[in-house]
């Protein structure tokens, strides 16, 4: 079966010129690629893929939408989230705050500390790769505690280290 015999490389050109994610730019290059004499034996190896996957990108070419559309993935939703719109709201302030505010006696957010909050305020459970895209989400970044300098006095290096155990790092807005 000869595949894209009524689409010419200038139409798949164009088209790679109107897509911006990885996956439909590779495969519209894996096309211009065959329509130039490359099999797809070769453009398995070069994509690290199986042939049949070659096969599957030429074939979905084969159709009467766009190009564009053809080589685009239909959007997923994924699964629904736990927190409604407001609550992630609530929670993303609250996270902007020292966890002082929220009655919690620690000095940053930690992915356990917003774990415990979420379960504690909105009784859903999370895990704590979860809580950290969600701290992630809301605009923190993971700050990790810096040692002192030697020129320090001793007090201020004690109360350093103190806090530094207490933490041991903690996600903090930019």
């Amino acid at each position: 079966m000869n595949h894209l015999d009524e689409i010419s490389v200038e139409e798949l050109q164009d088209a790679l010129d109107n897509v911006d994610n990885k996956k439909p730019i590779q495969r519209l290059l894996a096309a211009i690629a065959y329509k130039n004499g490359v099999s797809q034996t070769e453009l398995a190896e070069w994509y690290d893929v199986q042939r049949r996957t070659i096969y599957s990108w030429l074939k979905r070419l084969d159709t009467n939408e766009s190009l564009e559309q053809a080589v685009s993935d239909d959007k997923r939703t994924g699964r629904k989230r736990k927190l409604s719109e407001p609550q992630q709201e609530e929670f993303e302030e609250a996270v902007h705050e020292p966890p002082s505010e929220a009655g919690i006696d620690a000095p940053a957010w930690t992915p356990a500390l917003a774990q415990d909050f979420l379960e504690e305020m909105y009784s859903v459970e999370y895990s704590i790769p979860s809580c950290r895209r969600l701290l992630k989400e809301a605009g923190l970044s993971y700050q990790k505690p810096r040692r002192s300098t030697a020129e320090a006095d001793e007090d201020e290096q004690e109360a350093f280290q103190d806090e530094r155990r207490k933490s041991g790092g903690g996600w903090t807005p930019p």
